[in-house]
């Protein structure tokens, strides 16, 4: 289907790609060059109702199909995806903004997970306990829960579906994976390699469209799970909805997350990491430092040398090779983040290199702001509590560890914290103190590797087990107990 010269995308039902039943679209915007990609549908209660439909059918031939067997298809699925690398990749970066390297990350990353959960055989291996009682034996399976739902964000196109996708089906479960309607082009090529590897009808579906989709998956009684990454009044919205209509939810949310600096910091080490760090994927990712907090006498000679360094980025298109650092992912995004920039300078704090006056010769409509870096930012201003999405580096000076550590832990978020020292006894005491589920020593992005869980604390997470590691085998299966004894 075509619309005014560009692909409407379609939906993936059922094994067949179906258009949306739906007439209105949204434009897929490359937000560098301002290029139209293609339209993406507002998928229909119909849509969604045929989607839904086709995974609970196809259901049971798939949870009787031996785990050994479910295994094979996700290998050959893996395969696919790294022969697809390449194209999986440029397009991250033409409809998300990354540069080729951030995006050649963010599919790498997912491959990982996919490659997890091809050891599901072993992952769902049950427990038995002969003589649990006399003459009786005792074990727990475990079983898949049915139609299971991925609603994912923009800022990692692919990896945050390979979070889910794999993991559930590998266990058994038939799938429903629902985009951000910002970067449907990636989710659409995961699928087509899914259809490639040969799953059955069904087992894995592709919905487009708005929040009118999400929300009418919640309220539908055959699906059983959500995995959810977003905002964290949304990730609240979709725990408690998922809780009132009877289904397991797992829900990421937003982040402020701190990164202490001690005086016994390498600062050339420590600033390299920082600038990734904050700048990293335009500073739109739930791991990235906002709040750099230098102990004692490092504060004027890490924040002159990381103002240097920020000052020195090369920003631009992603696919330009010369690029260090891309865009903000939509024109909203972008006024977003000024508005925090213009709410920072309101409030007081000293502005020391404003990305807002940035300006890109080849690209002057692209949804650029360069890094930006404030000093002498305060407890209770909006810049120090709230998430900002950007490359905004907001630096709160504390005269010792202990100061430190409770002005990171006041925050309402617990997603991520990060400390560089030498000390292992300062880092020690941080690690055992502070509240936050990812904690680096060291590390800039403490980013866990697939079999290990994506473990945010606080308002960034709402649920019990995180989608990732042996916790995604617990969320995705239910366990059944077998009591027996023969007469």
């Amino acid at each position: 289907m075509v619309e005014c010269g560009l692909e409407v995308l379609k939906n993936y039902i059922n094994g067949e790609w179906v258009p949306s039943s739906g007439t209105k679209t949204l434009d897929v915007v490359n937000p560098a060059t301002l290029e139209l990609l293609a339209k993406v549908p507002l998928s229909t209660k119909e849509d969604v109702d045929a989607a839904v439909k086709a995974a609970k059918e196809a259901f049971w031939e798939w949870r009787c199909t031996p785990p050994l067997t479910r295994s094979r298809y996700l290998f050959e699925y893996r395969n696919l995806l790294d022969q697809n690398f390449e194209r999986i990749a440029e397009t991250i970066v033409k409809e998300h903004g990354k540069t080729l390297d951030e995006a050649r990350g963010d599919i790498k990353r997912g491959i990982e997970t996919v490659e997890l959960a091809c050891g599901v055989p072993s992952l769902m291996l049950g427990t038995i306990e002969e003589d649990a009682a006399k003459e009786i034996d005792e074990a727990c399976v475990k079983e898949p829960l049915g139609v299971c739902v991925g609603l994912t964000p923009y800022n990692f196109p692919a990896m945050i579906p390979l979070w889910f996708l794999p993991m559930a089906i590998a266990c058994g479960n038939t799938f429903i994976l629902k985009p951000s309607s910002q970067v449907p082009i990636t989710a659409k090529i995961l699928v087509e390699l899914a259809e490639e590897a040969g799953f059955p009808p069904g087992v894995v579906n592709l919905l487009h469209g708005s929040r009118d989709v999400s929300n009418t998956l919640l309220e539908s009684p055959d699906v059983k799970a959500v995995s959810f990454v977003g905002s964290s009044p949304v990730a609240k919205h979709i725990y408690t909805k998922s809780a009132q209509n009877g289904k397991r939810a797992q829900c990421q949310g937003q982040a402020k997350n701190f990164i202490i600096v001690m005086p016994d910091a390498n600062i050339e080490k420590t600033v390299s990491a920082l600038i990734t760090s904050v700048c990293g994927c335009a500073g739109q990712r739930c791991l990235a430092g906002e709040v750099i907090v230098p102990v004692g006498d490092i504060y004027e000679p890490l924040r002159d040398a990381y103002v240097e360094a920020a000052r020195k980025l090369r920003v631009g298109y992603g696919l330009d090779p010369e690029t260090q650092m891309g865009p903000l992912a939509s024109k909203e995004q972008c006024e977003k983040v000024k508005w925090y920039i213009q709410k920072g300078v309101e409030e007081g704090a000293k502005l020391l290199l404003d990305g807002r006056q940035l300006k890109v010769e080849k690209y002057p409509n692209g949804f650029f702001v360069g890094p930006t870096v404030f000093d002498d930012v305060k407890p209770g201003m909006t810049i120090f509590k709230e998430e900002i999405f950007g490359p905004v580096a907001c630096i709160s000076r504390a005269e010792t560890l202990d100061e430190a550590i409770k002005m990171a832990n006041t925050s309402i978020y617990g997603n991520a914290a990060s400390i560089f020292t030498s000390s292992g006894k300062a880092a020690r005491e941080f690690a055992y103190r502070i509240e936050a589920g990812n904690v680096g020593i060291n590390i800039g992005v403490p980013a866990p590797i697939a079999f290990f869980p994506f473990a945010g604390w606080k308002d960034s997470f709402y649920g019990d087990l995180h989608g990732q590691a042996k916790e995604g085998i617990d969320f995705y299966t239910q366990d059944k107990v077998l009591i027996t004894r023969w007469f």
